[in-house]
């Protein structure tokens, strides 16, 4: 259902690094950052966190765990596939980092988030055909 799962997070001069790790850990096991020092605009520190799963175990594990949202969520997230899933089949999802830190999944439009690329194994790699096979799968759950 996944080939891979592409993440970053941005963590501020007044956030908590090992925190938002653990945050990402919580929607990511497995996962093993890179870490890159930024400036900001107001010249204060960023900390880009980033990296690739690609193994096929723990991609299914953070499926099945996005499967087990609420229903509500999962209605959400099937109503606004349209615009989070790109001409490719990239699926684009961002987690509130407040919620992942506190072991919930909690999917959010805003910036400040863990941001989340998956890519849809669908085939051929297109809009259309990564919506449809989403939307087969989340009818099952909602």
């Amino acid at each position: 259902m996944i080939h891979n799962i592409r993440y970053r997070l941005f963590v501020y001069a007044d956030e908590n690094e090992e925190e938002l790790l653990q945050g990402l850990k919580n929607l990511l096991p497995t996962a093993k950052p890179d870490r890159e020092l930024a400036e900001g605009i107001l010249e204060d520190d960023i900390v880009i966190l980033s990296g690739k799963i690609e193994r096929k175990r723990e991609t299914k594990d953070f499926f099945k765990n996005l499967l087990d949202m609420d229903k509500k969520s999962l209605c959400k997230l099937s109503d606004d596939l349209e615009r989070k899933v790109d001409k490719n089949g990239n699926l684009f999802l961002r987690f509130s980092k407040s919620s992942a830190c506190e072991e919930n999944w909690e999917i959010c439009d805003t910036g400040d988030s863990i941001h989340l690329k998956i890519k849809v194994a669908a085939y051929p790699a297109k809009k259309n055909v990564a919506i449809s096979l989403l939307n087969d799968v989340l009818d099952d759950y909602i």
